[in-house]
């Protein structure tokens, strides 16, 4: 049975805290974008590549909310053409560390369903493409990152 752990009683519910913290970083995109500016100063057209299968409204609409949020500082340079750069505030770099964490625990959460696989299906692999999903597989790769976009794990693992 599963520890239950005390949020120091804060009911998901009515605590307009969580509702918050719902709010910031909901978005397909959001966590992704964030990671990207974890690792510094993009431009617009950077963050467009990194991030394989978003549309540049969508990306555009996320950064927006972020920038208002004030999560993201969207500097723009009087140039021609315009130079438009974004980066974490200090709050969007006080996320890092939750960031971290969260992708800590979807490592682990990888790791354990790929476990539970294997016994389901008597030591078979199965690979996640092959039961109907976009994830790639993370056989042979000692992190648990997989990656919808096809690209290798960069764990070196």
């Amino acid at each position: 049975m599963a520890k239950t752990q005390n949020l120091r009683g804060l009911c998901p519910v009515t605590n307009a805290t969580l509702t918050v913290a719902q709010r910031l970083v909901t978005g397909k995109w959001k966590f992704v974008i964030l990671w990207c500016l974890s690792e510094g100063t993009r431009r617009f057209s950077e963050l467009y590549k990194q991030i394989p299968n978003i549309s540049q409204g969508i990306l555009t609409q996320q950064l927006r909310e972020l920038e208002r949020d004030g999560i993201v500082f969207r500097e723009i340079y009087k140039e021609v053409p315009p130079k438009v750069e974004y980066s974490l505030t200090d709050i969007g770099q006080s996320f890092i560390p939750i960031l971290n964490d969260v992708f800590g625990w979807i490592n682990m959460y990888n790791k354990e369903t790929k476990k539970q696989e294997k016994l389901s299906t008597g030591g078979v692999k199965i690979s996640r493409k092959d039961s109907n999903t976009s994830a790639t597989s993370t056989d042979g790769c000692s992190c648990g990152d997989s990656c919808s976009c096809g690209d290798d794990c960069t764990c070196n693992g």
